[in-house]
C-alpha cells in the first residue's frame, strides 16, 4: 500500500492591516507553481477574492478552522525576491505594522488584483496572439459594461481561474485597471527629426544648399537644424520637432516640405520613460578636488557601509555621484539614486541619461501603473536593461537583484518619510537597511546634514566626506535681512514686500537675469475673518480654518479639500467687513504681476504641479527664460539647479522659526540654506534677501554665515536637555475616533497601559494643534526610549498594549495609529 502524498501548505500575505500571515493548502495540481514570492489567488471571507503574496511553503497543519485551498498562481516566476520578502518582514516589525500593509505600499496597483478592482476596455486593443475561450468571454463581457468589477465579472464567470485570466488581459493591454483610467498602456511619444541617410555628406549637403538657395526659409531651417544637431560631427544628437521649430522660427509647414523632399524624416520616441535628447557621452572630468572627494569616498567604503557627503550647494556633487554610479554599472551592478521631490527628477533624468543611456529608469506615482509595472518587469529580468533607478521614497520597494549603491540625495528631506497610511518608513533608513541585505554601499549626500546622520558621522557609525567650495570657485551668495518691522513703522512695506526687495527684483530683471520667490504657504490667504465679530470661516470636518484661493474663488481647506464657495457675508453674525490675513504663493504670484507689469511670473507649489508634466512644464519653462519670476513653497528649495538665477527672497522666515516643534530650528536653517543655494550657481555671486521681524535669531545668523556647525552643536545641546534624537528613539501614537468623549476615555487608557511599561518615559495625551481632521478627533501620545534601550523588546511590549486596547470591548472603534521615528 502506497503512502498517502503530504499535504503542503502555503502562509500568505495579505493586503489587509491584520499582524500576521494567512494559511492556505496547495492543491496537488498546483504544487510545483506555487513558490514564495509568486501571486496567487485566494479566497479570504465568504466572497471576496485576493492576490495574495506566497511567504513560506510548508507542512504544518493549521489547527481550528478550516483551512481554503489556494484558487490558481498568477505569475510564472516571482514577482519580489527573498530580499525583498525579509525587507517587509524588518519594515513590519520595525515601524509597528502589518506585512500586508507593506505589501500595499510596495506593489504597483497592477499587481494587486482583487474582487473590487474595476477593469476597463481598451479601446486601441489589438492580440498580438489567439485569445481562448476565457479570455474572449471576458473581453467581450467587460466591452459590453464599458468597464467592470472583478466581482460583477465573477458573477457570470464562474471558473476558478478568473483573475489569472484577468490579469492576462491586463498584460496584453486589452484591459486596464481602474488605477490607469487616465493612461493607456500605449506608450506616450514625441515627434524627432532626424537628416535622411543620403542627405549625411558634406557633398551632398553642399548639392541642396545650393538648391534651396531659392527657398530661404527651407534653407535656414536645414541649416539650424545642422547646428542644433551636429549631425556632420562626432556628437550627432537627433532633435525633437518642437524644440527644432522653436529655435529656427519656421512653421511645421516648411519642415513639411523638407520631408516630402525626403531631405528630413521623423520618427516617434517614447517620452514617457523620459527618453533622452542627447546620446550617451563620455563622464565629464572631475575637478581636483571633486576627484580627492571620490577617492575618499572609496577609501570609507573599505571599512563603512554608509558615507554622508557633507557638500556646499553647486560644489558638484552630482558629478560625484555619476562617477560612483559609472564604476557600480561597469561591475554589472545596480545602482539606485533617491530624490525627495519628483520635480527634482525633470532635471536629473537628462543628466543620467546623458551619461548611461537606456540602462537608466525612473519609478515614482505620477507615472501610469503600467509604466511603473513596466520597470518592474525589468528588474525581475535581471538581465541589466535597467541598472540605475532614480526616484522617490517608493523605489525602495523594487526588486532589485544585484544592487551595488544607493545613494539619498538632499538626505536631510523629511519627504523621504511617509506619514500615511502605513508603513510609516523613512526612506533614508529603509534604504540603510535594503543595502545590508544586499551587502551594498549607501552615499548619503546635503548641504545641510539632519541633525542625526550628523551624529552618526561624528561618531563612527558613518563615513564623512566634505566639499566646501563651489564648482568654478563661484562664491556662495550673500544674504541680507530685511527687517519687515522697522519697514512697517516708516510705512515703507509695500503690500508684503520691503522695498529694498522690490527694488532688487527690479535691478536683476532688468539685467536680464532670474528671481526665485519663497514662501512656504500655498493659496492666496491662509484665513479670513470678520471684523465686526471676528469670526473665521472654518472647515465643517477639521478643526483649522479655510484658505482662499483666488483661482477657484473658493475656499478649501488644506487637510480633507472641503471646498466652499467665497463668501461676501459673515456666517456669523452677517456682516460684510471682511478681511483677509496673510499671504501664500498665489497671492505673490498675483501681486507681482502688479508691481511687475509684463514681466513672467509663474508659481511652482501643490496646485500647479498636479500632474508629472505640469512640474516639466515650469521647470523648463524657467530654465529656458520663459519665466523672470518663479514663486514656490518648499519644493523649489530641493536641489532645483537653474543658470540664471541671480536673487532668491524668503518672504516670511518667521512662519517657518515658530512652528512648535523641536525640529524648527533644524528645519529653518536647512529649508533658507538650500533656497539660498538656488542663488548665483554658474556664473556670479547671487543675493539672498530675507524678510523677518526677528533678525536677532541664531538660525538666521547661521544661515547668513554659512554655519551648519553652529547651527548642528546648539541643537545637541537642547535635545540632550530635553531628551530629543539623536540621544532617544521617538515613536508617536496618534488615536483616533469620531466620537470625542469616548477617544478622550480610550487614550486615558492606552496611555495606562504604555505607563505600567514605560512608566516616565511616557508624554500625554495630548490634543494636536489641529484636533479633529475629516470628522476624526485625535489625541497624540509620545513615548522617548533611551537609545542604549533594546528597541526589540519595547516594541514588543508596546504590540501587547495595542493589541489590549484593540481587544478590548469598550474601545473598538478607537484606532492607535503607531510612527517610529515622527518626523
Amino acid at each position: 500500500m502506497s503512502n498517502p502524498q503530504p499535504e503542503y501548505f502555503a502562509s500568505v500575505i495579505l493586503p489587509v492591516p491584520l499582524r500576521k500571515t494567512f494559511t492556505y493548502s496547495i492543491p496537488v495540481d498546483l504544487l510545483s507553481e506555487v513558490l514564495p514570492g509568486k501571486r496567487v489567488i485566494v479566497q479570504f471571507g465568504p466572497r471576496r477574492f485576493y492576490s495574495a503574496i506566497v511567504h513560506k511553503i510548508h507542512q504544518e497543519q493549521p489547527v481550528g478552522y478550516e483551512v481554503k485551498e489556494i484558487v490558481s498562481v498568477i505569475d510564472d516566476i516571482p514577482v519580489i525576491n527573498t530580499k525583498q520578502i525579509e525587507f517587509w518582514e524588518w519594515l513590519s516589525s520595525y515601524y509597528l505594522c502589518s506585512l500586508g500593509e507593506v505589501m500595499k505600499a510596495a506593489l504597483p496597483s497592477g499587481l494587486k488584483l482583487e474582487s473590487e478592482t474595476k477593469v476597463y476596455p481598451n479601446s486601441e486593443f489589438e492580440a498580438d496572439r489567439l485569445l481562448s475561450e476565457s479570455e474572449l468571454f471576458i473581453l467581450d463581457f467587460v466591452n459590453s459594461k464599458k468597464g467592470a468589477e472583478i466581482s460583477d465579472i465573477a458573477k457570470v464567470y464562474k471558473k476558478r481561474d478568473l483573475l489569472r485570466v484577468i490579469n492576462n488581459l491586463v498584460e496584453l493591454n486589452g484591459l486596464r485597471t481602474e488605477e490607469t483610467i487616465k493612461d493607456f498602456n500605449k506608450p506616450k511619444t514625441e515627434t524627432f527629426i532626424e537628416l535622411t541617410s543620403e542627405y549625411q555628406t558634406d557633398e551632398v549637403l553642399k548639392n541642396v544648399f545650393d538648391e534651396l538657395k531659392r527657398a530661404p526659409k527651407q534653407l535656414q531651417l536645414l541649416m539650424k537644424f545642422i547646428q542644433l544637431s551636429g549631425v556632420l560631427t562626432s556628437y550627432y544628437s537627433e532633435i525633437s520637432k518642437k524644440n527644432l521649430l522653436a529655435a529656427s522660427g519656421a512653421t511645421s509647414e516648411t519642415l513639411n516640405i523638407l520631408i516630402k523632399k525626403n531631405i528630413l524624416k521623423t520618427f516617434e520616441k517614447n517620452k514617457e520613460l523620459g527618453e533622452p535628447e542627447e546620446k550617451q557621452t563620455k563622464l565629464k572630468l572631475l575637478s581636483d578636488l571633486q576627484q580627492r572627494v571620490f577617492e575618499q569616498i572609496k577609501q570609507l567604503y573599505e571599512e563603512k557601509m554608509v558615507v554622508l557627503m557633507h557638500g556646499y550647494t553647486a560644489s558638484g556633487k552630482t558629478e560625484i555621484f555619476i562617477h560612483l554610479i559609472n564604476e557600480q554599472i561597469e561591475a554589472g551592478r545596480q545602482v539606485l539614486y533617491l530624490l525627495p521631490e519628483i520635480a527634482l527628477t525633470a532635471q536629473i533624468i537628462n543628466r543620467l541619461k546623458v551619461a548611461f543611456g537606456d540602462k537608466v529608469g525612473i519609478y515614482h506615482s505620477k507615472f501610469s501603473d503600467s509604466e511603473r509595472i513596466q520597470v518592474w518587469n525589468k528588474l525581475i529580468d535581471g538581465n541589466n536593461t535597467c541598472q540605475v533607478i532614480l526616484g522617490v521614497r517608493s523605489s525602495v520597494f523594487l526588486p532589485f537583484t544585484n544592487l551595488g549603491l544607493i545613494i539619498v540625495d538632499e538626505e536631510h528631506e523629511n519627504s523621504y518619510k511617509q506619514f500615511d497610511p502605513a508603513p510609516r518608513y523613512h526612506a533614508r533608513d529603509a534604504a540603510i537597511f535594503l543595502a545590508q541585505k544586499y551587502g551594498a554601499k549607501v552615499l548619503l549626500g546635503t548641504a545641510t546634514p539632519s541633525v542625526e546622520s550628523y551624529f552618526n558621522a561624528e561618531n563612527g557609525k558613518y563615513g564623512l566626506v566634505k566639499l566646501f567650495q563651489r564648482y568654478s570657485n563661484i562664491a556662495l551668495p550673500e544674504i541680507q535681512l530685511l527687517n519687515v518691522n522697522d519697514a512697517r513703522n516708516h510705512k515703507q512695506m509695500k503690500s508684503h514686500f520691503h522695498p529694498v526687495l522690490l527694488e532688487n527684483i527690479k535691478t536683476v530683471l532688468d539685467q536680464g537675469d532670474q528671481v526665485i520667490l519663497f514662501q512656504n504657504r500655498r493659496g492666496f490667504s491662509p484665513y479670513m475673518q470678520c471684523t465686526a465679530c471676528n469670526s473665521i470661516p472654518k472647515c465643517k470636518y477639521c478643526d483649522v480654518s479655510l484658505t482662499y484661493h483666488k483661482y477657484l474663488n473658493s475656499l478649501v481647506c488644506h487637510y480633507c479639500g472641503y471646498t466652499s464657495s467665497a463668501i461676501t457675508k459673515c456666517g456669523s453674525c452677517g456682516s460684510d467687513t471682511l478681511i483677509m490675513h496673510g499671504f501664500g504663493t498665489e497671492k505673490i504670484e498675483d501681486e507681482l504681476e502688479i508691481f511687475f507689469p509684463g514681466r513672467r511670473v509663474a508659481r511652482m507649489d501643490v496646485d500647479t504641479t498636479r500632474t508629472r508634466k505640469a512640474y516639466e512644464k515650469i521647470i523648463y519653462d524657467f530654465e529656458n527664460g520663459e519665466i523672470d519670476i518663479l514663486v514656490g513653497t518648499q519644493m523649489i528649495s530641493k536641489g532645483l539647479d537653474f543658470d540664471n538665477v541671480s536673487l532668491v527672497g524668503i518672504l516670511d522666515a518667521d512662519h517657518l522659526l515658530n512652528f512648535p516643534d523641536f525640529r524648527a530650528y533644524e528645519r529653518s536653517f536647512q529649508l533658507m540654506s538650500q533656497v539660498s543655494g538656488r542663488a548665483g550657481r554658474k556664473n556670479k555671486q547671487g543675493k539672498v534677501l530675507i524678510q523677518t521681524m526677528d533678525n536677532k535669531n541664531y538660525i538666521l545668523k547661521d544661515v547668513i554665515n554659512n554655519d551648519f556647525m553652529h547651527t548642528y552643536h546648539s541643537q545637541l545641546e537642547e535635545r540632550l536637555h530635553y531628551g530629543y534624537p539623536p540621544y532617544t528613539r521617538l515613536i508617536r501614537f496618534t488615536l483616533k475616533n469620531r466620537d470625542k468623549a469616548l477617544l478622550d476615555k480610550g487614550a486615558d487608557f492606552f496611555t495606562e497601559l504604555l505607563r505600567k511599561v514605560f512608566a516616565k518615559r511616557v508624554y500625554g495625551p495630548e490634543y494636536p494643534l489641529i484636533e479633529r481632521i475629516n470628522n476624526w478627533y485625535q489625541k497624540t501620545i509620545l513615548l522617548k526610549i533611551e537609545r542604549q534601550a533594546s528597541m526589540i523588546k519595547a516594541k514588543e511590549e508596546i504590540l501587547k498594549c495595542i493589541e489590549h486596547i484593540n481587544n478590548h470591548q469598550e474601545f473598538k472603534g478607537v484606532f492607535v495609529q503607531p510612527d517610529v521615528d515622527p518626523m
